[in-house]
């Protein structure tokens, strides 16, 4: 038998009671699905995990080139991820090196990820310091074991010096994430399509289709974000047995690469070296589903 997902009861807030944390939840259900241009989340989530079940299936993430808007959607509307050369390395960002985030930003406000923030990353209470840049850099630096890590932040002073493709009609700002070898973000999917620019430094990244969340033991964070405890780098298949199940496909990452990645699919991406990466979530119904 599969093992249901598990769903977290809504954050409560000191100030909430049980009625209004569950109130406010289905609210922002509500304006996430108006967003996105769709009647239910939850219609919507249940309709991508049906239609990569029919997908056939991958053991590598194909390699791209040249792609116009139309070719792109094109692509994109077949709900597979891929990788797509030459848009990154045409950036202003990409020809700097990581020194010019304390030499040029090392006065920027910065939040970090600090402690366990893999074991913690879907708790609403997750450790975070705020620092400058420049003292973000020198924490990074002296920290034994895991690394603080600066992720899914706007830094919009980066952002001037990026060209993001016009491929979707509506998207989300963009987010960065900052960090030497060794920072993760442990699997999970967003329901959202999302473009991820790898400017400085290599990641590995492991993805697994939507559907196979049946095999992933995942949590619900929020209506748009699963999550799973399992940790395809270090696979404990005595703890989660079902994920032998799933199919798991790693690529590696390079300076200039961009990745697809569809809605639902789940993905976990660690930093081999010191790292730039940055990612917009586009904002309505994804490609996988959209009718032409």
């Amino acid at each position: 038998m599969l093992r249901k997902q598990k769903t977290l009861p809504p954050r409560v807030l000191a100030s909430e009671t049980p009625a209004q944390a569950a109130a406010n939840k289905l609210a922002r259900e509500q304006r996430d699905a108006q967003v996105r241009g769709v009647s239910s989340i939850h219609e919507m989530r249940e309709a991508i995990k049906q239609t990569a079940r029919a997908l056939p299936a991958i053991t590598t993430v194909p390699r791209v080139r040249g792609l116009g808007a139309a070719d792109f959607r094109q692509r994109a509307a077949l709900g597979l991820p891929f990788l797509i050369d030459g848009v990154v390395g045409r950036w202003p960002l990409s020809a700097h090196t990581p020194d010019l985030l304390r030499d040029k930003h090392g006065h920027m406000a910065v939040r970090a990820r600090v402690g366990d923030y893999i074991n913690t990353a879907f708790a609403p209470d997750r450790a975070m310091q705020d620092m400058t840049m420049a003292e973000y850099l020198d924490l990074a630096e002296r920290t034994e074991g895991l690394p603080p890590y600066l992720g899914n932040l706007e830094l919009r002073e980066l952002n001037r010096m990026c060209h993001w493709p016009t491929w979707f009609d509506k998207m989300g700002p963009a987010r960065f994430w900052v960090g030497p070898a060794g920072t993760l973000t442990p699997m999970h999917c967003d329901y959202d399509d999302n473009i991820f620019a790898q400017i400085w430094g290599r990641k590995r990244i492991f993805l697994a289709p939507p559907h196979h969340d049946e095999f992933l033991y995942t949590r619900e964070a929020s209506a748009m974000l699963f999550g799973s405890p399992f940790d395809p780098e270090a696979p404990d298949y005595d703890c989660y047995p079902l994920a032998r199940q799933a199919t798991l496909i790693e690529v590696l990452v390079q300076p200039g690469d961009m990745l697809y990645v569809p809605a639902g699919w789940y993905h976990q991406v660690r930093a081999l070296t010191f790292s730039l990466s940055s990612n917009r979530w586009a904002r309505g119904v994804p490609l996988a589903l959209a009718e032409e």
